[in-house]
């Protein structure tokens, strides 16, 4: 099982809400929205953990820092994720990203024109719609 204690550029932050992710998450804010506007966050994902499904009316880019992970917007086949990928997420679209069974995982999110409304939250990504 990969281990990024070696890559880690930002803090791990705080344990996230289970009404967001499956498995255990941490969140650290890197840039708050009152300020400029743009939410910039750091997600620490544990081998197996994803988000739920979820759309954000503004869209959503991912930089992906550490690990392997997927992405999958609903309808569309996963997409495997590494160091380096870049994801530009539509407005409201439907997707879910996390780790990938063996790799922690890790990137930076970016809540693009918040001004729209926060993210939508849908159910869990099943372990069927996983694997």
């Amino acid at each position: 099982m990969e281990n990024l204690s070696n890559s880690v550029i930002f803090p791990k932050g705080d344990k996230a809400t289970s009404a967001y992710f499956t498995g255990n998450v941490w969140v650290q804010m890197l840039v708050t929205e009152e300020v400029f506007n743009c939410p910039v966050y750091n997600v620490t994902f544990e081998p197996k953990a994803r988000t739920k499904w979820h759309s954000h009316p503004g869209g959503q880019i991912l930089l992906v820092t550490g690990g392997k992970g997927y992405y999958q917007e609903e309808g569309k086949p996963a997409q495997s994720l590494q160091e380096g990928d870049v994801v530009k997420i539509p407005p409201n679209v439907k997707h879910w990203h996390g780790a990938s069974k063996e790799s922690w995982f890790v990137h930076v999110g970016i809540s693009t024109n918040p001004n729209l409304g926060n993210a939508e939250w849908h159910g869990p990504v099943t372990e069927e719609e996983y694997q």
